[in-house]
């Protein structure tokens, strides 16, 4: 007994000692945003470690070494937002880019007016490191030198513009789709250039537009001595990103751009609600779940898509769940089940669950991946385009366009899917490899994360490229001196050339005239 209990005491001075004070902003609106920032704190609550959870939403679970600081105005702020989401993808190029980024920009400021974020601030309060969600809120980033602590950027979205700048991780325009742009990494010609128009303009517009108004945030709200805002982003010691490169396609990182894609699903399937499960399981031809995730509401959908929807499902011999936000949905066929919240996993984990139609957000799209569930695919704004157009060159997915649905449209779509097993035995193929790791996504990133904080930082992964200017990254001014070199050398031999041979036909003509 007195063994037991002196490796029970030595366990728990081994935890303690290797506990460190943890800091983690994830204060995007979305409960997609959410899922991923709480899996990731609470990994890391429960290796031992005190963390401190900057959110939108209020988490009711206690637990004394997970602490939530609740922004309070966020969520209503994005549910004005959300209002209008049905309608963003008509929009024209340059205001989707300019709605989306105005909106990175109000949330920061959110953020730091909120009383509680305030009272942290001026708090006495110590952390080891800061985990930031990176999501156009580049101003939080102050909170690391608030608290003079390194810091870990945490990508729900995967790779982009917003993180690769961070740690220096290249990204060729040639095989690599622009996050908005709807490409796989398989481009013809004119994809090509339409990837590399659309890449340039964003970062043109990030660089020269976005940034320094983020920048005048973090002037306003951190105080001096302080770096500038472009310093604290070339000194970040990890990004983490929501991607696996088995979910979509293998890319190029430098060693401190870590994926964990997939922390948010639950690898324990929970039993189902006793309604939901009898209506799943009676269901002789197979179920089809559809949902559009957490920002874009069923019932905010334009009369006319959602009157194609209800057409389209009440001539399935397939059953319907339905995420549908209110408590009655009109017209509803004998065939659909609605709830205003479904145990997604859960969902996606059951045997007659034939088919997923979803929005094409990384999260639903990776969950669906991991139960082997096939997906069709109706993409609305932001990365859903390049996610569906992941899943159609992968050949798991349908792509719906939003614009055409119609009883036929869609009746045609969820036949193909339904009648050939292509679909289903390739996602089932991706599923396999990619559970095929040697640990989870939370226990590779909570490594990484301890692997920060015991070498202070880990500056050792910082990436020298990160000191290079433009020119001098691309080699530019390399190039023009080499070329310049070879052209003077080019002019040179010609001269001698051109001297040597009038030298000879002088020679030759003096001794003609002589003759």
């Amino acid at each position: 007994m007195k063994l037991i209990t002196a490796c029970i005491c030595a366990c728990v001075f081994l935890v303690s000692a290797n506990a460190f004070r943890i800091l983690g902003v994830f204060p995007t609106a979305a409960t997609s945003h959410y899922n991923i920032g709480s899996s990731l704190m609470k990994g890391l609550a429960g290796k031992g470690h005190d963390v401190t959870f900057i959110s939108a939403y209020k988490d009711k679970s206690p637990n004394p070494s997970y602490k939530t600081v609740f922004v309070k105005e966020a969520v209503p702020y994005m549910d004005e937002v959300r209002k209008g989401m049905s309608t963003i993808r008509d929009k024209a190029l340059l205001k989707k880019l300019t709605d989306f980024y105005d909106v990175g920009l109000n949330i920061t400021r959110l953020t730091l007016e909120d009383e509680n974020v305030k009272q942290l601030l001026l708090s006495k309060e110590k952390f080891d490191v800061v985990i930031c969600e990176i999501f156009l809120n580049e101003a939080l980033l102050g909170l690391a030198n608030q608290y003079d602590a390194p810091l870990i950027g945490v990508s729900t979205a995967g790779s982009n513009i917003w993180t690769n700048d961070l740690v220096g991780t290249p990204s060729p325009p040639s095989y690599i789709p622009n996050l908005m742009s709807g490409f796989s990494t398989k481009m013809n010609l004119l994809q090509r250039i339409g990837n590399l128009a659309q890449t340039h303009f964003e970062r043109f517009y990030f660089e020269k537009f976005y940034l320094h108004r983020q920048a005048e945030i973090y002037d306003e709200y951190f105080k001096d001595p302080k770096p500038s805002l472009d310093q604290l982003r070339k000194n970040v010691s990890l990004v983490l990103l929501n991607t696996h490169f088995s979910l979509a396609f293998p890319r190029p990182y430098v060693p401190n751009m870590i994926e964990v894609g997939g922390m948010q699903v639950n690898r324990k399937t929970k039993e189902l609600p006793a309604d939901m499960k009898k209506f799943i399981e009676s269901a002789e031809h197979g179920v089809i779940y559809f949902s559009m995730g957490s920002n874009l509401k069923s019932s905010t959908l334009p009369k006319e898509k959602r009157d194609a929807l209800l057409n389209t499902f009440k001539n399935l011999k397939q059953k319907v769940l339905w995420k549908w936000e209110n408590p009655n949905l009109p017209g509803k066929p004998a065939n659909v089940f609605i709830s205003s919240w479904f145990p997604q996993d859960d969902v996606l984990a059951h045997p007659n669950v034939k088919a997923f139609i979803t929005h094409g957000g990384l999260l639903s799209t990776t969950e669906a991946i991991y139960h082997g569930t096939p997906i069709i695919g109706i993409p609305m704004f932001g990365d859903q385009f390049l996610n569906m157009a992941q899943a159609v060159n992968g050949g798991f997915g349908i792509t719906a366009d939003f614009n055409l649905l119609s009883v036929d449209y869609l009746s045609r779509i969820i036949n193909e899917m339904m009648t050939n097993d292509k679909y289903t035995k390739q996602i089932q193929a991706m599923s396999q490899r990619y559970r095929d790791q040697p640990l989870t996504p939370i226990e590779t990133a909570a490594f990484w994360v301890e692997y920060v904080c015991r070498h202070n930082g880990a500056y050792h992964l910082r990436n020298s490229g990160m000191d290079l200017t433009f020119i001098e990254y691309h080699n530019i001014d390399a190039f023009a001196v080499l070329y310049g070199l070879i052209f003077l050398i080019f002019l040179v031999f010609f001269k001698i050339v051109k001297f040597i041979v009038r030298l000879v036909f002088n020679s030759k003509r003096s001794k003609f005239h002589k003759d």
